[in-house]
Protein backbone atom coordinates (compact mmCIF):
# COMPACT_ATOMS: atom_id res chain seq x y z
CA UNK A 1 0.00 0.00 0.00
CA UNK A 2 1.50 3.16 -1.18
CA UNK A 3 -0.22 6.64 0.78
CA UNK A 4 0.36 9.64 -1.32
CA UNK A 5 -0.22 13.00 1.28
CA UNK A 6 -2.75 15.57 0.70
CA UNK A 7 0.20 18.00 0.86
CA UNK A 8 2.46 16.20 -1.90
CA UNK A 9 -0.45 16.83 -4.53
CA UNK A 10 1.23 19.60 -7.47
CA UNK A 11 -0.76 22.90 -7.23
CA UNK A 12 -2.44 23.69 -10.14
CA UNK A 13 -5.42 26.08 -11.90
CA UNK A 14 -5.12 29.89 -11.64
CA UNK A 15 -6.12 30.77 -8.31
CA UNK A 16 -6.49 34.82 -9.40
CA UNK A 17 -8.89 33.69 -11.39
CA UNK A 18 -11.18 31.77 -8.56
CA UNK A 19 -9.63 28.17 -9.84
CA UNK A 20 -7.23 26.16 -7.63
CA UNK A 21 -6.30 22.98 -8.42
CA UNK A 22 -4.31 19.80 -6.31
CA UNK A 23 -3.36 16.89 -8.52
CA UNK A 24 -2.76 13.38 -7.55
CA UNK A 25 -0.71 12.64 -10.86
CA UNK A 26 2.18 14.04 -13.44
CA UNK A 27 -0.17 17.01 -14.82
CA UNK A 28 1.48 19.75 -17.12
CA UNK A 29 4.46 21.25 -16.01
CA UNK A 30 4.57 19.41 -13.05
CA UNK A 31 5.97 17.12 -14.59
CA UNK A 32 6.85 13.67 -13.08
CA UNK A 33 8.18 10.52 -14.73
CA UNK A 34 6.93 7.96 -11.63
CA UNK A 35 3.86 9.65 -11.27
CA UNK A 36 2.65 9.13 -14.22
CA UNK A 37 -0.69 6.71 -13.47
CA UNK A 38 -1.71 4.14 -11.42
CA UNK A 39 -3.38 1.54 -13.10
CA UNK A 40 -6.60 2.95 -15.31
CA UNK A 41 -5.96 6.31 -13.38
CA UNK A 42 -4.45 9.13 -15.14
CA UNK A 43 -5.81 11.98 -12.60
CA UNK A 44 -7.35 12.59 -9.46
CA UNK A 45 -7.78 16.68 -9.13
CA UNK A 46 -9.32 18.08 -6.25
CA UNK A 47 -10.58 21.83 -7.78
CA UNK A 48 -11.98 24.80 -6.24
CA UNK A 49 -14.11 26.89 -8.36
CA UNK A 50 -15.23 30.67 -7.16
CA UNK A 51 -18.61 31.78 -7.41
CA UNK A 52 -18.56 32.74 -11.43
CA UNK A 53 -15.33 30.79 -12.55
CA UNK A 54 -14.57 27.84 -14.45
CA UNK A 55 -13.40 26.68 -17.40
CA UNK A 56 -13.85 27.45 -20.56
CA UNK A 57 -15.05 25.08 -23.59
CA UNK A 58 -12.19 23.11 -23.93
CA UNK A 59 -11.30 19.59 -25.77
CA UNK A 60 -10.26 15.70 -24.67
CA UNK A 61 -10.22 12.69 -26.61
CA UNK A 62 -9.50 9.03 -25.37
CA UNK A 63 -10.41 9.86 -21.89
CA UNK A 64 -13.20 8.40 -19.73
CA UNK A 65 -13.95 11.60 -16.72
CA UNK A 66 -15.73 10.82 -13.87
CA UNK A 67 -16.93 13.33 -11.80
CA UNK A 68 -17.85 14.03 -8.08
CA UNK A 69 -19.14 17.16 -6.38
CA UNK A 70 -18.21 17.91 -2.57
CA UNK A 71 -20.24 20.76 -2.38
CA UNK A 72 -21.41 23.52 -4.25
CA UNK A 73 -23.58 22.70 -7.71
CA UNK A 74 -21.08 22.37 -11.13
CA UNK A 75 -22.85 23.17 -14.27
CA UNK A 76 -21.68 21.11 -17.34
CA UNK A 77 -22.45 21.80 -21.07
CA UNK A 78 -20.67 20.10 -24.36
CA UNK A 79 -20.68 19.85 -27.63
CA UNK A 80 -22.97 16.81 -27.88
CA UNK A 81 -26.36 19.12 -26.36
CA UNK A 82 -25.86 18.36 -22.64
CA UNK A 83 -25.89 20.99 -20.36
CA UNK A 84 -26.83 19.60 -16.83
CA UNK A 85 -26.33 20.73 -12.99
CA UNK A 86 -23.68 17.92 -10.90
CA UNK A 87 -24.65 18.29 -7.24
CA UNK A 88 -23.36 16.20 -4.35
CA UNK A 89 -24.16 12.89 -4.48
CA UNK A 90 -23.84 12.42 -8.29
CA UNK A 91 -22.20 11.08 -10.07
CA UNK A 92 -20.95 12.09 -13.99
CA UNK A 93 -18.96 10.24 -16.99
CA UNK A 94 -18.28 11.68 -19.96
CA UNK A 95 -16.91 9.58 -22.14
CA UNK A 96 -14.56 11.59 -24.24
CA UNK A 97 -14.02 8.67 -27.34
CA UNK A 98 -12.98 10.53 -30.60
CA UNK A 99 -13.40 14.24 -29.62
CA UNK A 100 -15.61 15.86 -27.25
CA UNK A 101 -15.55 20.01 -25.99
CA UNK A 102 -17.05 20.90 -22.62
CA UNK A 103 -17.15 23.99 -20.44
CA UNK A 104 -17.59 23.52 -16.89
CA UNK A 105 -18.59 26.12 -14.16
CA UNK A 106 -19.62 27.70 -10.64
CA UNK A 107 -22.51 29.46 -11.85
CA UNK A 108 -24.04 29.03 -8.05
CA UNK A 109 -23.38 31.82 -5.66
CA UNK A 110 -21.68 29.44 -3.26
CA UNK A 111 -17.94 28.11 -3.62
CA UNK A 112 -17.49 24.28 -5.21
CA UNK A 113 -15.41 21.83 -4.39
CA UNK A 114 -15.00 18.78 -6.85
CA UNK A 115 -12.87 15.62 -7.66
CA UNK A 116 -12.28 14.64 -11.25
CA UNK A 117 -11.21 12.04 -12.32
CA UNK A 118 -9.28 10.65 -15.80
CA UNK A 119 -9.55 7.11 -16.49
CA UNK A 120 -7.17 6.08 -19.82
CA UNK A 121 -9.95 3.22 -21.89
CA UNK A 122 -8.71 0.16 -22.83
CA UNK A 123 -9.60 1.26 -26.77
CA UNK A 124 -9.44 4.44 -28.39
CA UNK A 125 -12.14 6.26 -30.26
CA UNK A 126 -15.54 5.82 -30.50
CA UNK A 127 -18.38 7.92 -30.38
CA UNK A 128 -18.43 10.21 -26.92
CA UNK A 129 -21.53 9.93 -24.35
CA UNK A 130 -22.58 11.41 -21.33
CA UNK A 131 -24.11 10.03 -18.60
CA UNK A 132 -24.93 11.19 -14.47
CA UNK A 133 -26.62 9.24 -11.75
CA UNK A 134 -28.12 11.07 -9.30
CA UNK A 135 -28.12 10.49 -5.37
CA UNK A 136 -25.97 7.05 -6.16
CA UNK A 137 -26.03 5.21 -2.46
CA UNK A 138 -22.98 3.26 -0.95
CA UNK A 139 -24.12 -0.43 -2.06
CA UNK A 140 -24.49 0.77 -6.19
CA UNK A 141 -21.37 0.40 -6.99
CA UNK A 142 -20.69 3.03 -10.91
CA UNK A 143 -19.06 0.77 -13.62
CA UNK A 144 -16.81 2.21 -16.36
CA UNK A 145 -16.12 -0.73 -18.84
CA UNK A 146 -14.49 1.40 -21.29
CA UNK A 147 -11.60 1.29 -18.63
CA UNK A 148 -12.38 -2.02 -16.90
CA UNK A 149 -12.59 0.25 -13.73
CA UNK A 150 -15.78 0.17 -11.19
CA UNK A 151 -16.09 3.03 -8.53
CA UNK A 152 -17.60 2.47 -4.85
CA UNK A 153 -18.88 4.96 -3.04
CA UNK A 154 -18.63 4.87 0.65
CA UNK A 155 -19.80 7.02 3.72
CA UNK A 156 -18.56 5.52 7.52
CA UNK A 157 -19.90 6.48 10.54
CA UNK A 158 -16.94 6.69 13.29
CA UNK A 159 -16.08 2.85 14.30
CA UNK A 160 -18.06 1.58 11.32
CA UNK A 161 -15.89 -0.92 8.56
CA UNK A 162 -16.18 -1.54 5.24
CA UNK A 163 -13.98 -4.29 2.93
CA UNK A 164 -11.64 -2.24 0.74
CA UNK A 165 -12.48 -4.52 -2.54
CA UNK A 166 -9.70 -7.31 -3.68
CA UNK A 167 -8.37 -6.61 -6.73
CA UNK A 168 -5.62 -6.54 -9.24
CA UNK A 169 -5.19 -2.45 -8.43
CA UNK A 170 -7.64 -0.27 -6.05
CA UNK A 171 -7.21 3.34 -5.83
CA UNK A 172 -8.88 4.99 -2.44
CA UNK A 173 -9.35 8.76 -2.22
CA UNK A 174 -10.59 10.80 1.10
CA UNK A 175 -13.24 12.99 0.35
CA UNK A 176 -13.47 13.94 3.93
CA UNK A 177 -13.14 13.16 7.69
CA UNK A 178 -10.76 10.65 8.65
CA UNK A 179 -10.19 6.88 7.90
CA UNK A 180 -7.93 4.04 9.36
CA UNK A 181 -6.62 1.89 6.29
CA UNK A 182 -4.65 -1.25 7.30
CA UNK A 183 -3.54 0.64 10.27
CA UNK A 184 -2.73 3.88 8.39
CA UNK A 185 -4.50 6.69 9.45
CA UNK A 186 -5.82 9.25 6.09
CA UNK A 187 -7.31 12.31 6.33
CA UNK A 188 -8.94 14.77 3.23
CA UNK A 189 -7.44 14.42 0.29
CA UNK A 190 -4.88 11.62 1.64
CA UNK A 191 -5.05 8.44 -1.20
CA UNK A 192 -3.73 5.46 -1.34
CA UNK A 193 -2.42 3.16 -3.92
CA UNK A 194 -3.36 -0.42 -2.87
CA UNK A 195 -1.30 -3.46 -5.40
CA UNK A 196 -2.37 -7.28 -5.15
CA UNK A 197 -3.46 -7.00 -1.33
CA UNK A 198 -6.43 -8.87 -0.38
CA UNK A 199 -8.18 -8.45 3.28
CA UNK A 200 -7.76 -4.71 3.64
CA UNK A 201 -10.27 -2.94 5.79
CA UNK A 202 -11.40 0.60 6.08
CA UNK A 203 -12.31 1.86 9.63
CA UNK A 204 -13.65 5.26 10.24
CA UNK A 205 -12.28 7.86 12.76
CA UNK A 206 -14.51 10.31 12.23
CA UNK A 207 -18.00 10.50 10.04
CA UNK A 208 -15.74 9.78 6.37
CA UNK A 209 -16.56 10.28 2.67
CA UNK A 210 -14.18 7.81 0.34
CA UNK A 211 -13.74 7.28 -3.10
CA UNK A 212 -12.46 3.79 -4.28
CA UNK A 213 -11.48 2.55 -7.42
CA UNK A 214 -11.32 -0.92 -7.78
CA UNK A 215 -9.28 -1.70 -11.48
CA UNK A 216 -8.50 -5.03 -12.84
Amino acid sequence: MDVRRADTRYPGGDPAAGVETRHAFSFGPHYDPDNLRFGALIACNEERLAPGAGFDEHPHSHTEIVTWVVEGELTHRDSRGHETTVRPGDVQRLSSAAGVRHVERNDGAAPLAFVQMWLAPLDPGGDPSYEIVHGIADSTPYAVPEASAMLHVRRLAPGERTAVPDAPQVYVHVVRGEVRLDGTELGPGDAARITAEKGVEAVGVTQVELLVWEMA
